[in-house]
């Protein structure tokens, strides 16, 4: 529900919050989307860049602390021109809110403040468990014989962070050109 209220202010907070050299020359936003799949112990990321516009995983932050994780989020969004975040929502099945969706939120707030862009939420309840299976899809059994070793486990779970965010993002994306295309489907 909160999603789809913070849609209809998109427009606006964007215009505040950017700069005018944001803008290309057809009057589009220049930049790119970056997408955060929020863990207490790790943050995945996933970035579109203009040019291609197609989400692909960036790379997985091991948390230190709020001060630190911001500062590296803002260097990562200054160096690959972020325009706009969005932040994948933890619902639980039932699609209540449970302490996850709380933390994420909370921390949406806080990447909307200090690095002053537009940070939209998007609910990702089957994102880990759709990243999982195209990572398996890639590599065969590669990342299901990394989780049973301890040492490949680490990175296995970094992959799935980094493609959770590409989810994500791609779910974000088609959400906002079914939305251009069909204004009526608010």
């Amino acid at each position: 529900m909160g999603a789809m209220a913070k849609r209809h202010e998109r427009p606006k907070a964007i215009m505040q919050e950017m700069s005018t050299d944001a803008h290309s020359a057809s009057g589009t936003f220049a930049g790119s989307i970056l997408a955060v799949d929020y863990g207490r112990a790790r943050i995945g990321l996933a970035i579109a860049e203009p040019e291609t516009g197609m989400p692909r995983p960036l790379l997985t932050l091991e948390r230190i602390n709020r001060n630190e994780d911001m500062r590296r989020l803002r260097e990562l969004a200054r160096e690959h021109g972020v325009r706009q975040i969005v932040v994948g929502l933890p619902l639980r099945l039932d699609g209540t809110r449970g302490e996850m969706a709380e933390e994420a939120t909370r921390f949406a707030a806080r990447l909307r403040k200090q690095l002053g862009l537009p940070v939209d939420m998007l609910d990702e309840r089957l994102t880990s468990w759709e990243a999982e299976r195209l990572l398996e899809e890639q590599s065969g059994r590669v990342l299901h014989e990394a989780k049973t070793h301890a040492k490949g486990a680490r990175h296995a779970r970094a992959s799935v962070d980094a493609v959770a965010a590409a989810v994500i993002l791609k779910e974000y994306l088609e959400q906002r050109h079914a939305t251009k295309s069909n204004p009526q489907n608010i």
